[in-house]
């Protein structure tokens, strides 16, 4: 079969639903994945291994974000209430409203690029413009939550904006706990670094008006590195099938002949 071209505007076809499936374990791998991580940057802390704790809460963020993106699309092999909890958690120990997070990430997905993806308009950007608006980045993404979400979800975001700010004055004021005075500190650093690591080296110099809109990544040890996440041609094009999943659907595409696109890295 001949391979893809920007000359081809066809959105590829391959067996994509049997991949949607979790395995019981899955699930529970997929639920555990920032947990190592999270213990290893307290630990760190404690015993003033700064370097480590850097390392260890940037991959706690890093998989924090894997295990929401999943949740996003409510593709965690979990009912649907579970998983807006599993993602109320997950507000408190990575700061924000995650489910702020999914409301621009669904309309990026349906308006990729265009004048209506509030998540995607850093891609535009140049990567030093990027880089030094990045805290700006997840104030208009929660802004434009709060603006346009309705019901159940306008709730869930006030709901966790509001344990948010009762976290942070427990462990800063009342408590008084410096290890995780330290974590919340990493975690809106690790926030302002989102638009670039998230947005921009997926989506830079991409096109909105074809399906081909994302890049993705090849390198095993690089993926393995960064735990799938940037497999992002792969997600756009299947959204519900799973990130462990993402490296199958990736062999499926270059198996079918589209091979030629863009690379993060």
């Amino acid at each position: 079969m001949t391979s893809h071209t920007s000359a081809n505007p066809t959105k590829p076809n391959v067996s994509w639903a049997d991949l949607r499936a979790y395995k019981h374990w899955e699930i529970i791998k997929e639920l555990s994945l920032p947990l190592p991580w999270l213990a290893l940057s307290l630990w760190a802390t404690s015993n003033g291994w700064y370097p480590v704790t850097i390392i260890a809460a940037f991959y706690f963020f890093l998989t924090g974000l894997r295990v929401t993106h999943n949740a996003f699309h409510y593709c965690l092999g979990l009912s649907k209430l579970v998983t807006d909890c599993v993602m109320f958690v997950l507000s408190v120990l990575m700061l924000g409203s995650l489910h702020a997070v999914q409301y621009t990430h669904l309309l990026h997905h349906r308006h990729c690029l265009t004048a209506l993806d509030v998540e995607g308009a850093v891609a535009k950007q140049g990567f030093w413009e990027t880089l030094y608006k990045g805290p700006l980045f997840p104030i208009h993404t929660h802004k434009a939550a709060l603006v346009g979400s309705k019901g159940t979800q306008k709730r869930w975001i006030k709901l966790e904006l509001l344990a948010n700010i009762l976290w942070l004055c427990t462990i800063w004021f009342w408590w008084d706990n410096e290890l995780l005075q330290v974590h919340s500190v990493l975690m809106l650093v690790a926030y302002c670094f989102s638009a670039f690591f998230a947005v921009w080296t997926v989506h830079h110099d991409c096109d909105h008006e074809s399906w081909d809109n994302s890049r993705t990544l090849r390198s095993q040890w690089k993926c393995l590195v960064f735990y799938n996440m940037f497999y992002h041609i792969e997600h756009h094009l299947y959204p519900q099938v799973p990130t462990c999943h993402l490296p199958e659907l990736a062999k499926r595409l270059d198996a079918a002949g589209y091979t030629t696109h863009k690379r993060v890295i």
